[in-house]
């Protein structure tokens, strides 16, 4: 990961989308998402997704990529803490969005 995507879409790092950069793939997978690459603080989680982090975590560094209108996240490319803490809550998980099993 190591990607800061609030630098991406600054425009630093010669990046100035904030677009996954396997949407080609994602499209084929789920042709309705459309994934973005956020830093959790910038979601505006629930309390207790926040709260199953655990202490310590810093919302503004980890990542998530995501489809925020329709909560399906992709787990290749996000923080394993907040993928755990996301799929014990009413977001999904895409390969439980697709009915796929196993990531690309």
């Amino acid at each position: 990961m190591g990607r800061d995507p609030a630098a991406a879409t600054r425009g630093e790092q010669g990046v100035s989308t904030r677009s996954c950069p396997e949407w080609p793939e994602l499209l084929d997978r789920a042709p309705d998402l459309h994934f973005k690459h956020y830093t959790a603080d910038e979601l505006q989680l629930a309390a207790d997704i926040v709260v199953a982090l655990g202490p310590g975590v810093r919302l503004s560094e980890i990542e998530v990529c995501a489809d925020t209108q329709r909560n399906v996240f992709y787990a290749a490319h996000t923080d394993p803490r907040l993928a755990e803490a996301l799929s014990r809550s009413y977001w999904h998980e895409l390969d439980s969005w697709t009915g796929e099993m196993g990531s690309p």
